[in-house]
């Protein structure tokens, strides 16, 4: 089984560097037109890639860039709020600068130094508690599909990176060095037993935009 991950399109918080979380921030132009080229990209491939599912996280950006690509494959989108971007408690809508001049220093560098069971302040998640979330939403797509299909999943970059490093068997405290681009497609396969990394961070089908936007 076949599983194809791709990121929201780029918003207008994404091009600020600020965290967004769960705050349900809307695609910018950009992020829409991002969209449009992913969906007609795997629409032109559906007869020798189809794809039998299509998920997305119930946060507007995930769910506007799912429906161009639900559109032209003539599919629904099925909901899954495990999907969702990791809650950054008092993160959420600050910018990093912002986080390092606020009093927020400790906190941003505990974030920095990816510790496992640092809740964020203001009901965020910890590390741990996501990555956990993360495992199960993939278990649960698998679960529900037959061995030989392929399904789509509209998400966040948060999430992929959990997603790799499930795939790839990198440590959650190890830092990342795999691209998280917005609307890039992100291959992984599933054998029965575990997860595996097919294909990752790829975005030939934004060339005409000419983006490379982590």
């Amino acid at each position: 089984m076949e599983l194809l991950l791709i990121r929201h399109g780029v918003t207008a918080w994404n091009q600020q560097r600020r965290f967004q979380g769960q705050i349900d921030t809307p695609l910018s132009d950009e992020g829409h037109q991002q969209a449009m080229l992913t969906a007609r990209h795997l629409s032109a491939l559906r007869e020798v890639q189809p794809i039998h599912a299509i998920y997305a996280s119930d946060l507007k950006r995930a769910w506007s860039t799912a429906e161009p690509i639900a559109r032209l494959l003539g599919l629904p989108i099925l909901k899954q709020s495990l999907l969702r971007e990791r809650h950054y408690g008092v993160f959420e809508g600050k910018t990093h600068e912002e986080l390092q001049n606020e009093g927020l220093q400790s906190d941003y560098q505990r974030w920095r130094n990816r510790e496992p069971d640092f809740a964020l302040p203001q009901g965020g998640e910890s590390l741990r508690d996501f990555f956990d979330r993360a495992l199960r939403a993939l278990q649960s797509l698998v679960a529900a599909h037959q061995a030989d299909e392929r399904i789509v999943a509209v998400t966040h970059g948060g999430f992929l990176d959990c997603a790799y490093r499930i795939a790839s068997g990198l440590a959650m405290t190890e830092q990342r060095q795999h691209p998280l681009h917005n609307a890039s497609l992100n291959r992984i396969a599933w054998d029965g037993d575990r997860f595996s990394l097919i294909d990752w961070g790829q975005i030939d089908h934004l060339d005409s935009m000419d983006i490379r936007r982590d």
